[in-house]
């Protein structure tokens, strides 16, 4: 049984939709199509949509937190963007060796870091690592060996990192120093088949995570122990991410994929669920 939702999304089916952002300072919501190669907006309150085509495949955008605009995963790597008018300016590529690979989930800590996992665009190479993006601009490989990695997301307390290759279908558990070490990495979670795979996630004010599952048409919320606590099923097979919003942080905004569901009318939209708790404040960028 599916649970109560409102599609936010209007007549948008993204391919591939992903990079959740939930903007305070806006009231808004940011969203990307990877390959269909696209930025969406959406005031819920006012339900109005725009959006930006982008050269590149574009896995997700972050606000800055002292300066307008957003820093953005491209297919090259790390760039400045711009909305108003709409400019990017690339800032780092750090894998200039393996042009194959593109940008495809991040987060960023309290502290103003982002960190961001690249992959294989063609889920052939097992080429995905995870790297830091300090306020500075200093990019810091932290993991590689990763065939899709998706999330990251952190503990209210910023000292636990999760971490996910969608690939292997496993949810990986770092202890994260103030001095951006990501240590002691452990299986977290591991994925029943018929769950299907574990794609974006978040964590709530209560420290639970919260997880898109990609072929299981549910989001999941575990403990902070790793026990499946809730379980919010919606119309669309193929989940990719999901973020706490609204002006309470009391809403939780879905992303889903159109790719490879046809049959599926509500492939491809963008959902809103009341999950029943809170989420935490969106970090920003510092640089």
């Amino acid at each position: 049984m599916h649970a109560p939702f409102e599609v936010i999304s209007g007549s948008i089916r993204c391919e591939l939709g992903e990079g959740l952002w939930w903007s305070v300072r806006e009231q808004a919501l940011y969203w990307v199509d990877i390959l269909g190669q696209a930025l969406h907006r959406c005031s819920p309150a006012e339900r109005a949509l725009r959006s930006w085509s982008v050269p590149q495949k574009i896995g997700w955008v972050i606000e800055r937190r002292d300066r307008p605009g957003f820093i953005a995963g491209l297919q090259s790597g790390f760039v400045e963007l711009q909305l108003d008018p709409f400019e990017i300016r690339p800032l780092i590529d750090p894998e200039p060796e393996l042009p194959g690979n593109r940008m495809n989930d991040a987060k960023a800590d309290s502290r103003g870091r982002i960190w961001a996992g690249t992959m294989d665009a063609e889920i052939r190479n097992v080429s995905g690592s995870l790297y830091r993006l300090d306020p500075n601009l200093q990019v810091t490989r932290i993991d590689s060996g990763y065939l899709v990695t998706n999330g990251p997301a952190f503990s209210p307390a910023d000292d636990v990192m999760y971490h996910t290759d969608t690939g292997v279908g496993v949810v990986y558990r770092f202890d994260v120093t103030a001095a951006g070490e990501a240590i002691n990495k452990q299986p977290f979670i591991t994925f029943e088949e018929e769950w299907g795979k574990p794609d974006g996630m978040t964590v709530d004010a209560e420290g639970a995570l919260w997880i898109a599952h990609w072929g299981g048409g549910r989001v999941s919320r575990f403990t902070p122990d790793g026990r499946l606590d809730h379980v919010i099923r919606l119309p669309a097979s193929r989940l990719t991410n999901c973020v706490f919003g609204g002006t309470h942080l009391d809403r939780l905004f879905v992303t889903s994929a159109a790719q490879g569901c046809a049959d599926e009318p509500l492939a491809g939209a963008t959902f809103e669920v009341d999950p029943g708790v809170r989420g935490l404040p969106p970090r920003c960028f510092g640089g």
